[in-house]
């Protein structure tokens, strides 16, 4: 298969971003599966919010084709710059010798090997922008020797590279660009010539694909046919390239008006796939289409569709035969997560990450024409799989793993043996081997309905229940289609955080979290502010029981969905002392109205608001705010398109002028849903610390 780049702005960045007892508070429980070193440094180092900003993050890790290197993207806080900075690593597998291959102030990206294992392309924007080199400054395919060197710029496209694939032989690139449509309807003069307002529509950015043939430095315009490119895959003989399309860039057509069409490039002629098992046939009309993959036969196409709060789907399609479109069915209780698709080298097994139970595993399904075999994990264990890549044979993966003592590193194993072992390769966080680590459990107990339901616990390095009860921190993912990992976090909405400075933290995988079967997924349909947070209840009752949690030393906080749950119990409930509230949702009419991808809000609320008025005011925790007493941190980013700011000014004005809660609102400038300034991210952190210790513990 051709080996590809995944675009800058990757849309599985759009979504919504995982034993009958308390288990055993060992300080580190063991990875079935993986070969670690022994470390035997001492754990003397308290950990620090300013930890958090030493921390590497790897990501878009790449095995060469023949499997002796690999490279990666590596992620470091840049305190002058004030932000993240992204670079390429590399590393012998065998030696494990690691070289630092960029060094600029952009962000590199989307690496992939040459056939012949020799360079590395990849995406940047290197320079400054020069009238006279118009190129740079934008986004351009790079290449660099694997060992090392000065990048060459490949292409010279002035709007700049969106996404790239290298062909087999390693000969040509095709590669996604940007072009400007202005639409030519009655009233376009009009807009032209008054053109110092913004319109909500009338121009929209569409993607040409080019080939650069890499030998004479040809370039083609292969395919302009005025449609948004989300994604692209050309098959290996480079007869036809599939694009998943929408006629317009906002996210709102992305939901449900997206399309997998297949190009002929010989012919010159477009086919769009059947959509009736995805749109029609599918539980909900606001999917996303993502993951695009060819096998080797140049005919089976692979794809991904996802839907917030129901199950997503995989399908197989033969192009050649336009109805031959076979869905995938996953293991048992295991929810597809993530849009990297590949086959597996030369084999019929269509691979793929998926969620179970707290972890994130790679997957292999094999397909046999019409016929789905047999489904494997290609290696076990309490893994939290991030990317993962195969050798061209396929016998090989290399796979970017956390583990509960350490974050964001390389492992390889053999693809093919039923009892694989990981081998550690980097190490890219020295410093965590002399942290005092929190102990990292998982909590089961029963829902009010009987449903079991499960939740990561963090307790403080060395804690023993005979040192007495502790405070505690109720942290809750987003989504709500995602799950908290079973694994060590130093994140900026509290894991590791906390529990180092003498907290329980507490995050529930509530009714709606992906990994527990598709009824677990699908009970929360419907059924917002409630399901879910008795769910949330029950957890903290069970802490409470087990004698691990001082009842009446307790917060909360969280993020996007964990937002709205965090105003969800408030709302519900006087239990906490103290809340964190992270670009939630305060209503949900608002939220359809405003937010970029209202599908979101249907599926839940199961209809439009003038359809289901009754359920959009039960599960918005405006209805409910005069039950609020709970002082109230208010996260949100300035320009925030998900959970935009009037539901943090709506929370706030509640809660300030009517209601007299103690109440601080914080926006952020310039950011969206997240937050990507280092100054940001600290102030957030500080705040919650402070606000805790304050109206819980009672500090000055």
């Amino acid at each position: 298969m051709l080996t590809k780049s995944r675009p800058l702005d990757g849309i599985s960045g759009f979504y919504r971003a995982h034993k009958a007892e308390l288990l055993s508070l060992a300080l580190l429980l063991p990875l079935a599966g993986v070969s670690l070193s022994v470390n035997s440094t001492p754990r003397d180092h308290q950990i620090t919010i300013d930890d958090f900003f030493g921390l590497s993050t790897m990501t878009q890790s790449q095995i060469s084709p023949n499997g002796k290197q690999s490279v990666w993207v590596e992620s470091r806080w840049d305190e002058a710059l004030d932000k993240a900075q992204t670079e390429l690593w590399h590393i012998d597998n065998n030696s494990r010798k690691t070289t630092r291959l960029t060094f600029s102030d952009e962000n590199e990206s989307s690496p992939v090997w040459s056939p012949d294992n020799r360079y590395i392309y990849f995406i940047a924007k290197i320079g400054e922008k020069d009238p006279l080199h118009p190129y740079q400054g934008i986004a351009q395919v790079y290449r660099i020797a694997a060992t090392g060197g000065q990048p060459q710029v490949i292409t010279r496209t002035v709007t700049g590279v969106n996404a790239f694939e290298l062909n087999r032989s390693g000969d040509n690139i095709y590669y996604s660009t940007t072009k400007e449509i202005t639409d030519k309807d009655q009233f376009a003069a009009l807009r032209a010539e008054h053109g110092k307002v913004n319109y909500a529509h009338g121009k929209k950015t569409t993607h040409p694909i080019y080939r650069l043939n890499l030998q004479h430095f040809n370039q083609e315009l292969l395919l302009d046919d005025d449609k948004v490119v989300w994604q692209f895959s050309v098959n290996d003989n480079e007869t036809k390239i599939a694009r998943i399309t929408t006629t317009d860039n906002e996210l709102i057509f992305l939901e449900g008006r997206s399309h997998i069409e297949v190009f002929d490039i010989k012919q010159g002629t477009n086919t769009s796939l059947a959509d009736e098992q995805w749109r029609g046939k599918a539980p909900s009309p606001y999917g996303w289409l993502l993951g695009l993959d060819w096998h080797q036969d140049n005919q089976r196409l692979a794809f991904r569709i996802d839907f917030d709060g129901y199950p997503g789907q995989l399908f197989v399609a033969n192009t050649a035969k336009q109805a031959h479109i076979i869905p995938v069915t996953p293991p048992n209780q295991v929810t597809y997560f993530g849009d990297n698709l590949h086959w597996r080298g030369d084999s019929n097994d269509i691979c793929y990450r998926g969620a179970y139970k707290a972890r994130v595993k790679l997957y292999c399904t094999e397909m046999n024409g019409s016929t789905q075999g047999k489904s494997r994990a290609v290696i076990e264990g309490d893994l939290v799989i991030g990317s993962y890549s195969f050798t061209d044979s396929g016998k090989q993966v290399a796979v970017s793993h956390d583990g509960l003592d350490h974050v964001s590193d390389l492992f390889i194993a053999d693809a093919d043996s039923p009892r694989a072992q990981l081998k550690r390769l980097t190490h890219i966080n020295p410093q965590i081997d002399s942290w005092k680590l929190p102990q990292i459990s998982i909590v089961k107990w029963q829902a009010a309905d009987g449903t079991q339901v499960e939740g990561i616990l963090e307790l403080p390095f060395g804690y023993t229940k005979a040192q007495g009860k502790l405070p505690l921190v109720v942290q809750l993912h987003g989504g709500p289609t995602a799950a908290t990992p079973y694994a060590l976090q130093h994140r900026s909405y509290g894991r590791s955080t906390f529990s180092a400075n003498g907290w329980a933290l507490f995050s529930p995988n509530y009714r709606g979290s992906v990994g527990y079967g598709d009824k677990f997924l699908t009970d929360l349909i419907g059924r917002e502010h409630d399901i879910e947070v008795q769910d949330i209840l029950a957890g903290v009752d069970k802490l409470i029981s087990d004698g691990l949690v001082d009842a009446e030393k307790m917060a909360v906080m969280g993020w996007s969905n964990g937002g709205y749950l965090t105003n969800a119990l408030i709302s519900t409930t006087d239990r906490f002392k103290a809340a964190s509230s992270g670009a939630g949702v305060f209503d949900q009419r608002l939220e359809w109205m405003l937010e970029d991808t209202p599908g979101h809000v249907i599926n839940f609320m199961q209809g439009l608001p003038w359809e289901q008025a009754e359920a959009y005011t039960k599960a918005s925790s405006l209805t409910h705010a005069n039950k609020i007493t709970t002082p109230t941190l208010i996260h949100i980013g300035e320009n925030d398109e998900r959970v935009p700011l009037g539901h943090g000014q709506g929370l706030y004005r509640a809660l300030n002028h009517y209601l007299n809660v103690p109440v601080e609102l914080i926006v952020y400038p310039g950011e969206g849903h997240g937050l990507s300034k280092y100054q940001h991210r600290k102030t957030k952190m500080l705040w919650d610390q402070k606000w805790f210790e304050h109206y819980v513990l009672g500090k000055e």
